[in-house]
């Protein structure tokens, strides 16, 4: 077996909480694996082909004057946005940009396969398995995200629809939909920006399990401030995070409001099963629907941690700010509350700043 490459400091993903963290560690003296400017290194490694994430991903139809706000890279700013650009093609040429520009050491494609502890030792190193062989590093920064792992509720008779499913992870574009009837199933801010735009060229239903709560007033940083601090509860108590959505609830805008004009929010009570050619609904009638559009999040892609058995009762891991509270080599960034853009550029320098005292305290040097 070969010796694992080893580095201080090693980061899963590339994504905005990545490259937050990449910064900070080069703001800190740390040095690109194998150099010799620094007597840190790290490295990190990403499972995309090149720069952007999962923004790489997102439909084309999704344009940068649609989506969320979207935070600076810390120490770049984004340059001028054209708001009809299609925001995969903005971010990962901004992302792009801002790797060659720090001079990040982003190694890719890398597949992470499992994080496993090299002995028993708590202050020892932690062996990463990759598709490009096995790191040993003293300290982890994981900032998967949750792009890679759409969740997929299950309902009776769902194998039997002959029609088409598809989750929003898969969603190309409205015009593939023309002339039949869609379900979107999902109340956060994908399933209403999908139903604006399905609407506007074929027929549509929409279906939730909880009321959606719309918001009439102003969305303020403090509201914002307060909604991160609920998820940030969660988690710290080792509940599985909540969507910031779920909180802060759906923000008006004037596309949406055209689509409520229209009669595509009219939201209905989750079906209670799957038929062939459409749903059954809760008051026991049925609708007949060529496409079920799953809008249904996503969840945190942590299966390779699996092996450091991170996961308390709850279903959650317990954290204390980004550290995992039970193994403080492992941060978590894009992980509950730092899932927003600003969250995620938070969640890097703290991660970051965590590690290092960490470090210094006595954490075993690195093998050279």
């Amino acid at each position: 077996m070969s010796t694992p490459a080893s580095v201080d400091v090693l980061v899963i993903g590339a994504g905005q909480a990545g490259l937050s963290a990449g910064y900070h560690l080069r703001r800190r003296g740390f040095a690109p694996s194998g150099a010799r400017d620094g007597p840190e290194q790290y490295v990190v490694l990403d499972n995309e082909v090149g720069p952007g994430g999962a923004w790489r991903h997102r439909w084309q139809s999704l344009r940068m004057a649609t989506v969320n706000d979207i935070s600076d890279l810390p120490g770049i700013a984004q340059p001028d946005v054209d708001p009809c650009e299609p925001s995969s093609e903005f971010l990962t040429r901004y992302f792009g940009k801002y790797e060659r520009e720090l001079g990040l050491h982003i190694l890719r494609p890398v597949r992470v396969s499992a994080v496993r502890r090299e002995d028993d030792d708590p202050h020892g190193r932690l062996l990463i398995e990759s598709s490009r062989g096995t790191w040993a590093a003293r300290g982890l920064i994981n900032a998967t995200g949750t792009w890679t792992k759409p969740f997929w509720p299950i309902y009776p008779g769902q194998a039997g629809f002959r029609g088409r499913q598809l989750h929003v992870a898969d969603y190309v574009s409205a015009e593939e939909f023309r002339g039949q009837h869609v379900i979107v199933v999902g109340g956060g801010i994908s399933a209403v920006q999908l139903l604006d735009e399905i609407s506007q060229v074929t027929t549509t239903a929409w279906f939730t399990r909880r009321e959606p709560v719309w918001r009439e007033d102003e969305f303020t940083p403090q509201a914002g401030h307060d909604a991160v601090a609920l998820v940030e509860e969660r988690v710290r108590r080792g509940l599985p995070p909540q969507s910031v959505v779920s909180v802060t609830g759906l923000v008006w805008t004037p596309a949406l409001r055209a689509a409520a004009e229209r009669g595509a929010l009219q939201r209905q009570p989750m079906f209670v099963a799957i038929e062939s050619d459409g749903v059954r609904l809760a008051d026991g009638g049925f609708l007949r629907a060529d496409v079920i559009l799953w809008a249904t999040g996503f969840r945190a892609a942590l299966d390779h941690l699996a092996p450091l058995h991170l996961r308390g009762h709850g279903g959650g891991i317990v954290m204390d700010g980004t550290q995992v509270a039970a193994e403080p080599r492992v941060h978590l960034v894009g992980y509950g509350p730092s899932s927003s853009t600003i969250g995620a550029n938070r969640a890097g320098r703290a991660a970051v700043a965590s590690l290092v005292k960490w470090l210094e305290a006595g954490a075993p040097a690195r093998t050279p």
